[in-house]
């Protein structure tokens, strides 16, 4: 048998009177003991959104509002991550706290003033979030005091770590459906410990 003749060609069906179609952004609705899986961004699904170290924070700030996320990888001329940059560190105190110990002006901050360095980065391991629930990660969120929180999985054979998914508190809450808009990390989790509490 060759493989042409082994070849199989999938059953299809008519398309019926009440047909819709998926939209990006747009994920159904999850519970406390939903699969970590659900409310993941995959990054073999969604482009990573990555900036250069050397970057403005104005041009941090417009890649964020561009791409509607409020995390970036940040990445050297290789593709390799050296560090992550949030909202909350661009748009919060801690620009304003350097700007007064340094001197010099807003503009002149650059990402690399401000991101977390790679060596800082916790990651958690995809095998474990395969095993997980949203509850868990909930929980592992407010127990870092994070409002992300990165995947990464290791091949066996290379040896070599990749961030494949990213947490995000406001995903989780909009998947909730929660409106999350806040820097106050206290409050986040409050608001999703509660919807998460209803489902009981």
């Amino acid at each position: 048998m060759t493989a042409e003749t082994s070849r199989k060609p999938l059953p299809s069906f008519k398309a019926p009177a009440q047909l819709g179609y998926v939209e990006p952004g747009i994920q159904e609705r999850v519970v406390a003991t939903s699969p970590a899986m659900q409310v993941m961004t995959s990054l073999r699904n969604v482009s990573a959104s990555t900036i250069r170290p050397g970057a403005s924070l104005v041009e941090a700030n417009q890649t964020m509002i561009a791409r509607g996320v409020r995390l970036l990888l940040v990445v050297d001329p290789e593709g390799q991550v050296i560090g992550l940059i949030t909202a909350r560190d661009t748009q919060g105190e801690r620009p304003i706290q350097m700007v007064h110990e340094r001197g010099g002006r807003f503009e002149d901050l650059q990402v690399r003033d401000l991101m977390i360095p790679r060596e800082s980065i916790d990651l958690i391991d995809m095998r474990d979030v395969m095993r997980a629930e949203v509850r868990d990660i909930v929980a592992t969120l407010k127990d870092q005091g994070r409002q992300h929180a990165l995947v990464a999985s290791t091949d066996q054979a290379t040896g070599r770590t990749r961030i494949c998914g990213i947490f995000s508190a406001t995903q989780i809450g909009r998947q909730l459906g929660l409106s999350v808009q806040t820097f106050e990390v206290a409050k986040t989790f409050a608001e999703i410990q509660a919807a998460l509490a209803k489902e009981y």
